[in-house]
């Protein structure tokens, strides 16, 4: 393992720590067959309810080992699987095999986000619900034309995230229905803090 594998999920696990007050809010209302998609170092974890009867953990960094996050998993109330694999290729899934669809500041460093949230739907049962909570585009124009302006630097400097992401428009593209939406600003830089959470359905 490299320095790189070593360093970047104990620097991620750090860096999230800061939004972990605006999980529970999110991650609460999932039930049954979990898959969450940018599974990280499994922060979610402790905030699914009994509702929940197992979640699969998708991602493309690899976290095996790291005491952390085994931690987490170990005290989990249900069966936790992670599978090491990015979400915008096929995913190993039989379609309509889960209840619910969970990400959790994810989509803005997906390459392909659209091939990510038709997977995402394909593998939803027909009713079942999307769960998000994401940063992106800010609603304030003079923000946004900053977000466009730097995303570019962002985007390099840390290894793929973009600021600047309509994720409203990007989940209805990928073919789910809005069922609620919440914009807010959160606590911290206006450029990372304009927050949209949500939960969209797959209606066939």
């Amino acid at each position: 393992m490299g320095v790189r594998d070593w360093l970047a999920p104990r620097l991620l696990d750090w860096m999230m720590r800061s939004v972990d007050d605006l999980r529970p809010e999110t991650v609460s209302q999932a039930h049954g067959e979990v898959l969450e998609v940018g599974f990280g170092t499994a922060r979610n974890l402790p905030h699914y309810q009994p509702a929940v009867r197992s979640v699969t953990g998708l991602d493309p960094m690899p976290t095996e080992g790291l005491a952390i996050v085994e931690q987490r998993i170990a005290q989990a109330r249900f069966p936790v699987e992670r599978t090491v694999l990015r979400a915008d290729g096929e995913l190993p899934f039989d379609a309509g095999r889960f209840d619910c669809v969970l990400t959790t500041w994810t989509l803005c460093s997906i390459p392909d986000p659209l091939a990510a949230l038709s997977e995402m739907r394909r593998v939803l049962k027909p009713g079942g619900r999307y769960l998000f909570i994401e940063h992106g585009r800010s609603e304030r124009a003079r923000t946004a034309r900053w977000q466009d302006r730097l995303n570019p630097l962002w985007r390099g400097l840390t290894g793929g995230c973009n600021m600047d992401r309509r994720m409203d428009a990007l989940v209805e593209q990928g073919g789910f229905q809005l069922a609620s939406l919440d914009r807010f600003q959160a606590p911290g830089p206006s450029l990372l803090a304009c927050m949209y959470r949500g939960v969209a359905t797959r209606e066939r």
